[in-house]
């Protein structure tokens, strides 16, 4: 699947009004998945951070939520700040990106990411930025071949 197979389009108020509820939801996870703190907190944080970058709600500038289509098949979604939450103000940043389960091995995500950086570099931003929680090996992987360096690393053993 190459870039050229897929496309990007805003996604639509009423895919907005249904994405953000499971968009919190799967933060929270992963933040509690993690260890980083407890479910309650780690849903707490989630509220707290896309409040934060949705202060505007569906229509705050610079947050821009998109489909990701397979010709007229919506595929998954993408949510990119340009620019981001960075200091760099020419750096781009993926918050998320979700290839819907049905869909997922077909190349979509590694596809959707070249058309992220396009559309970044399209805007006018040098770089991409991105987390990854340790616990998503699969992410990880996908970066590391799409040439993403590791700026910091946090790292926990329980005792």
């Amino acid at each position: 699947m190459s870039e050229s197979q897929l496309t990007l389009r805003p996604m639509t108020r009423a895919e907005w009004v249904e994405w953000m509820p499971r968009q919190m939801a799967g933060y929270a996870e992963h933040i509690a998945a993690s260890g980083a703190m407890s479910q309650a907190d780690a849903w707490q944080k989630a509220k707290n951070d896309t409040a934060r970058s949705f202060h505007a709600g569906f229509e705050t500038p610079g947050q821009l939520v998109l489909r990701i289509l397979a010709g007229d098949e919506a595929v998954g979604w993408l949510w990119l700040a340009v620019p981001g939450p960075d200091l760099d103000r020419q750096m781009a940043w993926v918050y998320n990106i979700e290839v819907d389960p049905a869909y997922r091995g077909r190349g979509y995500g590694r596809a959707a990411m070249l058309l992220a950086e396009g559309e970044a570099r399209s805007r006018g931003m040098t770089s991409l930025g991105l987390n990854v929680h340790g616990q998503n090996k699969v992410a990880r992987s996908l970066y590391d071949s799409l040439g993403y360096d590791v700026m910091t690393q946090q790292m926990k053993k329980p005792l």
